[in-house]
């Protein structure tokens, strides 16, 4: 019998539970990736993390054409599509990763319905994270709504094995394969001049970077200049690496790391629970939010004239990424102190973030403006001391904003206490707000541009 493999956010062969069931229990298998309309739209919504995907499924392609398989494409509506195929390949099963967001949930239970009226076994199983998103739930509910509890029962909870690449992929004949979505012509809009490369392959090097980088030293993944971040966001994003592999690499070596991929795993069964995060307070505070075109321009652009805020949103518009202490610190000064609504700050960030989905990147900007998971919902991380505490000589700012490049030391955090002559001779704004005292949250920001 044959097997239909649906991959959707799992674009690897290693640790591919569905994949590596399909090769075992099938005499042949066709693995599927369907552009889909939301997938069509991608290319100018995001057109760093489209170019990302291209990559990643032509990568896919060379992994499977490695073992005797292929990767087959469609365009259309998924459901309609693995149906299609499935029938015409005379396949009685179709095989999946489940996923956490409304979209993946609702296209999941179609998918099944669908399958079922068709006389087609659909199941979606684990690969998107650690540990599936329903497999940890608390006594008093559906879900864990702080981090620390449900940390506890992770740590307790005994993973699943990795599974090995299999060994060959029967594909049938006689299927048309269909093209690639294939780099620029995929690609409408400005991207980001420094990407990382798509793939599982660049995703497997990457990984190793990472865990070298570890055993050679302790990094410091709060220093922003040093950057020693692992990277491995983008490849996590669209499964071109497997969480599961990376936990297991990383937990005799860097805890840390491990703990960050809980951290993932916990947003992403929040997601599940509560799937309208990227729409809806998760927790509804009364906020007064304040419409400014002027200063969510700034913010977009790196023109606050704050630096370290500056220097976070300009290697976001450059790589596509930004460290993970510039991303709190970036959300704070937007939520906290302009008061500008979190749904725009997250936009942006999925609009340029190869590495940005729905669970990580909402359930983050929520936790930071106070209506997320976070215990401490009035939390303000006030630029200038979080420079001073993570960037102090300032590397980091004069890497990204070169305007302060001469400036020496930890005086570029703080280009407003120059002498009225260097001042002046700044391509540099002036801050949005009063730089006495910029993490505060008052009602109305004081506005330094309207003195």
């Amino acid at each position: 019998m044959t097997a239909v493999v649906l991959f959707t956010r799992d674009l690897r062969v290693h640790d591919h539970p569905a994949l590596a069931r399909a090769c075992r229990e099938h005499a042949t298998v066709v693995p599927l990736f369907v552009v889909d309309g939301r997938i069509r739209r991608l290319t100018t919504a995001s057109p760093n993390r489209a170019l990302f995907l291209a990559e990643a499924l032509a990568d896919l392609r060379s992994a499977l054409r490695a073992l005797g398989g292929d990767l087959v494409i469609r365009t259309g509506e998924v459901v309609e599509e693995a149906i299609r195929l499935a029938v015409s390949a005379g396949a009685s099963t179709i095989l999946g990763s489940a996923d956490v967001s409304g979209y993946a949930q609702a296209r999941e239970q179609a998918l099944v319905r669908a399958g079922h009226q068709s006389g087609l076994k659909v199941e979606f199983g684990p690969g998107v994270t650690v540990v599936p998103a329903g497999e940890l739930t608390p006594a008093s509910g559906d879900h864990y709504r702080v981090f620390t509890p449900y940390f506890r029962a992770w740590q307790a909870t005994r993973w699943r094995d990795v599974v090995p690449a299999p060994l060959a992929v029967p594909f049938p004949g006689g299927i048309d394969i269909g093209k690639l979505p294939a780099g620029d012509d995929i690609v409408a809009g400005a991207r980001s001049p420094v990407l990382p490369s798509g793939g599982e392959g660049a995703g497997q090097a990457a990984l190793d970077v990472a865990v070298n980088a570890v055993q050679a030293s302790e990094p410091d993944r709060d220093d922003l200049a040093a950057d020693q971040t692992t990277r491995l966001s983008p490849y996590l994003h669209l499964g071109c690496v497997s969480p599961l592999h990376v936990a297991r690499r990383f937990e005799n070596v860097a805890p840390e790391v491990v703990r960050q991929l809980a951290w993932r795993d916990f947003m992403h069964q929040v997601t599940a629970a509560f799937p309208t995060i990227s729409t809806r307070d998760y927790r509804p505070r009364d906020i007064t939010w304040r419409e400014d075109t002027h200063a969510l321009d700034a913010w977009r652009e790196g023109r606050t004239g704050l630096p370290i805020v500056d220097a976070g949103m300009r290697q976001l518009l450059a790589e596509g990424w930004m460290h993970n202490r510039a991303r709190l610190i970036t959300a704070s000064f937007l939520t906290k102190t302009l008061r500008v609504h979190w749904r725009h700050g997250a936009a942006h960030f999925a609009r340029w973030l190869v590495d940005g989905d729905v669970a990580n990147n909402n359930g983050g900007w929520q936790w930071m403006a106070g209506t997320g998971n976070d215990t401490r919902p009035n939390r303000v991380l006030n630029p200038i001391r979080q420079a001073h505490r993570f960037d102090p000589e300032g590397h980091y700012v004069r890497r990204y904003v070169p305007e302060l490049a001469h400036l020496s030391g930890a005086a570029v955090h703080e280009p407003w206490r120059l002498h009225d002559t260097e001042r002046a001779d700044l391509d540099y704004p002036p801050p949005l707000v009063e730089p006495g005292n910029p993490g505060r949250r008052p009602s109305q920001p004081t506005l330094w541009s309207a003195r």
